[in-house]
């Protein structure tokens, strides 16, 4: 897996007994991005789908809406200087983006970006209807009671990275038919959720009418926020969402699930789009 997971020895206390035994640990690294070779942010993420996780997180901000909206993502070289040449070594840290003719550059941003914190782009739901780019209220999916308990389960099967480390989150797109389209996975909640959006709208598929985003964590307002920006209709998720992603999910029309595990769950936001069996209505 490369520098997704890093070997370590751990000593481990089971049993009654103390032993020795190697493990993996999910790898956490700063990725700088550059908007035309300026510094734009830096997010600690789990490296792999870089370039997704770039055109999600621009998408999420309102700087793109398609993919041809980026000419150039590459990446180049870091801080890191070789002991022996004295030049700049590619960390694969720092992701530059040329953006296309007409598209406004992001303003730089100041702060640090941790893995724990997504980024807000909208400091109220009506300014973030106003940014909205698709009208998710009026998407006809339907999600079966029994598709959504599957769901889970179909996510926690393709997260190969948790299955070595343990330590990392997980966002899947599916269809309303419960059809895996991609997961990805990262130290970062919100930044699973970029790298799926990235992926969908690099294949030319925003907005993704009729399909569902399960992650494996909590669901935050960021969440519905960047669900709702790329024009996906229901979101689930294993633990709770906050009272802000509820009321924001509300007013947008988006379906939230929560507290999806085992044969129960909680839809919290407009349950008209998940249909049960007819002796539980």
């Amino acid at each position: 897996m490369g520098r997704v997971t890093q070997p370590v020895r751990v000593v481990r206390f089971e049993g009654g007994r103390r032993v020795t035994r190697p493990d993996r640990l999910a790898v956490e690294e700063p990725l700088e991005l550059r908007v035309a070779g300026r510094p734009h942010a830096v997010t600690m993420r789990t490296p792999g789908h870089d370039i997704e996780l770039a055109h999600g997180w621009l998408h999420a901000e309102g700087v793109i809406a398609a993919a041809s909206d980026v000419r150039l993502a590459q990446y180049c070289a870091g801080s890191v200087l070789d002991d022996e040449t004295g030049t700049g070594v590619n960390t694969y840290n720092v992701l530059d983006l040329q953006l296309g003719r007409g598209v406004a550059p992001p303003v730089p941003r100041a702060q640090y970006t941790s893995s724990a914190c997504g980024v807000c782009g909208a400091e109220s739901i009506d300014a973030l209807s106003r940014q909205g780019r698709y009208d998710v209220a009026s998407d006809p999916a339907v999600l079966d009671a029994a598709v959504l308990l599957a769901l889970p389960g179909r996510l926690r099967a393709a997260q190969r990275t948790f299955d070595s480390t343990g330590g990392v989150h997980a966002a899947g797109l599916f269809t309303a038919a419960g059809e895996r389209l991609v997961v990805r996975e990262d130290v970062g909640r919100h930044n699973a959720v970029d790298k799926v959006v990235g992926w969908a709208l690099l294949a030319g598929r925003l907005p993704l009418t009729g399909t569902v985003l399960q992650v494996s964590g909590r669901l935050s307002f960021e969440l519905v926020q960047k669900a709702y920006l790329a024009g996906i209709p229901i979101v689930s998720a294993v633990s709770a969402p906050s009272s802000l992603a509820v009321d924001t999910a509300s007013g947008l029309g988006v379906t939230v699930a929560g507290f999806v595990r085992g044969d129960s769950f909680n839809v919290y936001a407009n349950a008209h789009r998940v249909t049960f069996p007819e002796s539980n209505n």
